[in-house]
């Protein structure tokens, strides 16, 4: 009996040490290292060196921290700009995000950005590492900056650090800085519907302008709005790390809805 491809032991398909390269791990010495060290694992089993893989079934883990390795797996970076809306396609007839990348293959956003709202999103059609990024258990952070009405008093950035009761309950604390004059830096890892700006208007300074600067620890100041470009292979790999070191025990109470749904978060 043919044993079914990406169990047990792979006698044909790619060497392990070059599919790791390739994901950006290092040379194939150094992956080769990875794998004598007992740092790699394949379908749960330690893997040796020799292994070969199905990029196509097999999954790959290197330091517990799984690896994206099938074929045709492409990811954007686009500073989206103002005005542009976050979907596949608008019945208004809108410029969507998707108009600003290459058309093949196809890929869909990562969260979503309101239409008012600028910066860094993700767009891929890598579902995993999309649902990782988006889903509120996975915590991965998202950095915004907010020139918002007036300038908050010690007082209301200490609410935001806190916790703002909003509509849909309780926000997990934020991290606020302020930016003089009139700016605000806010990092949070929820994915609630305008979050940002109904937390600003919680604490009375309305947002004027809102763009989110860095998801996880991935960022780009030379990145033009309306510009795209290809994540290189490491910063896949610590969009992975990001997300498997920062688990939360469930998702956040009244979030369950975004499981599995990558287009849901909007801000």
């Amino acid at each position: 009996m043919t044993p079914r491809p990406g169990k047990g032991v792979a006698a044909e398909g790619e060497r392990l040490q070059k599919v790791l390269a390739r994901a950006g791990l290092g040379s194939r010495r150094a992956c080769e290292e990875l794998i004598e060290a007992g740092r790699v694992t394949v379908n749960g089993a330690v893997a040796e060196l020799g292994r070969r893989v199905d990029v196509e079934h097999d999954e790959v883990v290197v330091d517990s921290v799984p690896l994206s390795v099938r074929s045709g797996l492409v990811y954007y970076l686009l500073n989206k700009p103002a005005g542009v809306v976050t979907t596949a396609s608008d019945p208004q007839g809108r410029p969507t995000v998707v108009d600003l990348v290459p058309p093949d293959p196809r890929v869909f956003p990562v969260g979503r950005l309101d239409v008012d709202t600028e910066g860094l999103l993700i767009l891929t059609n890598d579902g995993e590492l999309a649902n990782h990024l988006t889903h509120p258990r996975y915590g991965v952070e998202k950095e915004y900056f907010a020139l918002v009405e007036g300038t908050p008093s010690a007082g209301s950035l200490r609410r935001m650090r806190q916790g703002v009761d909003l509509e849909d309950g309780m926000t997990a604390p934020a991290r606020v800085a302020l930016v003089p004059p009139g700016g605000l830096r806010i990092t949070i890892h929820e994915g609630r519907k305008r979050q940002v700006r109904r937390m600003c208007d919680a604490i009375g300074h309305p947002v004027h302008r809102l763009v989110r600067t860095r998801i996880g620890p991935v960022t780009d100041r030379r990145l033009r709005p309306g510009s795209w470009r290809v994540l290189t292979a490491q910063e896949v790999r610590t969009l992975e790390r990001a997300a498997a070191q920062s688990p939360k025990s469930r998702p956040a109470k009244g979030r369950a809805d975004l499981a599995g749904d990558p287009t849901k978060a909007d801000r």
